[in-house]
Parts: C-alpha cells; sequence; structure tokens
C-alpha cells in the first residue's frame, strides 16, 4: 500500500520538492491530480470503477492536492469532472507557482524548463518515483484505476489538431462542390446520387 505524499503544511518544506511538484514536472496539471486518484485508491481512501469514483468513507490524505480530490467527489463522480476542476484548483496552481518561482517550469505556458527537465531525469534514475508518476495511467497494471483513468483521456492535442485540420478540408471541399453544383443542389448529393443515374 503506498502512504500519501507529503504532510500537512510541508509541501514544500525548505524549497523542497514534493512527489507530486516532480509529477508536475512530468505530465503537467492532469498528472497531477492522475497520481492523486492512484494514491488515494490505493490507500482505500476512493475507488474507481467504469470511469467514476467515489469515496469509500475512510479519509487518511495528508497532501492539499489528495484532499482536493476528495472534496471534489463527496459523492459518486466521473473522473473526467474530478480532473478537470481539482486540475484548475489552488493546490495545484500552487505547485505550478512553486515550479516556475524554482525555474523548473516556464511562467505563460507552464512548460517544463531545461532546469527541470534535468531534476526530472535525476529523480527518475534515483528509482524513487512510481512509474505512473512519469509515464501516466497507461504503466499501472490492468485493473478498474488504470481503464477508468485511460478512459477518462481526452483526445491528445495532437490528434485534436489533426482531426479539425481533416473537418476544415472536408468543410472546404463541400463548400467548393456546393457552388460548382449546377440548378443549385449540392455538389455533395449531386456526385452521389447523379452518377448512379446515368445519362
Amino acid at each position: 500500500m503506498t502512504r500519501s505524499w507529503g504532510r500537512p503544511g510541508a509541501e514544500f518544506a525548505g524549497g523542497a520538492l514534493d512527489r507530486y511538484a516532480y509529477t508536475f514536472l512530468a505530465g503537467g496539471r492532469r498528472r497531477v491530480v492522475e497520481s492523486a486518484v492512484v494514491a488515494l485508491t490505493e490507500q482505500g481512501t476512493l475507488s474507481l470503477r467504469a470511469t467514476r469514483l467515489r469515496p469509500t468513507g475512510e479519509v487518511r490524505s495528508t497532501h492539499a492536492v489528495e484532499r482536493a480530490v476528495i472534496a471534489a467527489c463527496p459523492r459518486s463522480k466521473r473522473v473526467e469532472e474530478v480532473i478537470d476542476t481539482v486540475g484548475r484548483s489552488q493546490p495545484v496552481d500552487d505547485i505550478a507557482r512553486h515550479l516556475v518561482c524554482l525555474g523548473l517550469l516556464s511562467g505563460r505556458r507552464q512548460r517544463t524548463t531545461r532546469a527541470g527537465r534535468r531534476l526530472l531525469a535525476a529523480a527518475a534514475s534515483e528509482g524513487t518515483l512510481p512509474t505512473y508518476v512519469l509515464d501516466g495511467p497507461a504503466a499501472l497494471a490492468t485493473g478498474p484505476v488504470r481503464h477508468g483513468l485511460l478512459s477518462a483521456h481526452p483526445i491528445p492535442d495532437s490528434l485534436g489538431r489533426t482531426l479539425r485540420r481533416m473537418g476544415k478540408a472536408l468543410d472546404d471541399d463541400h463548400s467548393s462542390s456546393t457552388e460548382a453544383a449546377p440548378g443549385g443542389g449540392t455538389g455533395f448529393g449531386g456526385g452521389c446520387g447523379g452518377s448512379s443515374g446515368g445519362d
């Protein structure tokens, strides 16, 4: 069983990084919340089944991010909603601000800096970070937590951009076909229906 990451009010004592700070460097806000969900399910504080988080009534969390996750789902709630809510919460903002102050995260786009990547690589080589911190939920053993978190994943940004470009290209083709269609009909419908009618 994994213990909670940190002590009350001591997340950044002495400027040191806790594991959620390393998690932010590895995967950003979403990874922080996902890691908190994993920690809380391992503690038995939450259960995750079919993309829904449920409290078990046994609260032993001490980290601000974990407390925010617990507060976000007082009853059964979709894990994606919890991730969205907690990803914009004060505890996660505090982690980002601390990392920016240390020069480990860029201020505007919140991307890991070269110094942050070096620090993360050093921590990874020590082997003290859970694999899901570095690699996300895909690194978890097969089971309901892995399935629930992976099912809640949005379309990757690069794939989303590709799909939007494809949709725009199809719209452009459709528009130009419509303009060129004789008799005011749509080019798309005319092209499909007209080709089967013959001359």
